[in-house]
């Protein structure tokens, strides 16, 4: 799910990049009000900075006192979204992913909640909750090429899901497609 621009860019970074800031992201799954299992993304507010208004995992930067890149993400979303970490069971680490536009290392883990949750979100960062069923995450007619503006390219043509309405690239859509070849594993 990377654009072949970025490819390259990322090669080319692996060898000259300054060490990167760290943050930590949750995919959390857990049943919506009729049982059926969701997956919780948010679409950030917009900001000067080059993940203005863009769909995402809820999650963020690594802090001093985090012992570790999950609890980064346990400790962001319960920020973002209100989920407090005590109620989120940790199912795996995803591989770990350079983003070179930010200059950020994220470190993906993927949660799940056992009941329906409120969430809250935090109006200074989150814009809106994306709430994704499993069945429209699975359905391969989710995947498309999608021509994006970024903060560093115009018009450039990026794998991407269409979800909950909304454009799902970058990043985000690399640790979808890990979690989509995880369920086709069965693992």
């Amino acid at each position: 799910m990377a654009p072949s621009f970025r490819l390259k860019e990322i090669k080319k970074r692996l060898i000259d990049r300054k060490t990167p800031k760290q943050a930590g992201v949750m995919a959390l799954f857990y049943p919506n009000q009729d049982a059926l299992t969701n997956l919780l993304l948010i679409l950030r507010n917009t900001y000067p900075g080059v993940h203005s208004n863009q769909v995402g995992f809820p999650g963020g930067r690594s802090e001093k006192d985090d012992l570790d890149f999950e609890q980064t993400a346990l400790r962001e979303m319960h920020e973002e979204v209100g989920v407090p970490p005590q109620k989120v069971h940790v199912i795996r680490s995803l591989t770990s992913l350079y983003i070179p536009p930010s200059n950020f290392e994220v470190f993906p883990y993927m949660g799940m909640l056992s009941s329906p949750q409120e969430f809250v979100p935090d109006t200074s960062e989150v814009e809106a909750l994306v709430e994704i069923s499993l069945a429209d995450l699975l359905d391969p007619e989710r995947k498309i090429t999608q021509t994006v503006n970024t903060s560093y390219a115009k018009d450039v043509q990026v794998p991407a899901f269409h979800l909950g309405g909304h454009v799902v690239w970058g990043a985000t859509a690399m640790m979808l497609n890990e979690i989509l070849e995880l369920f086709r594993r069965g693992q």
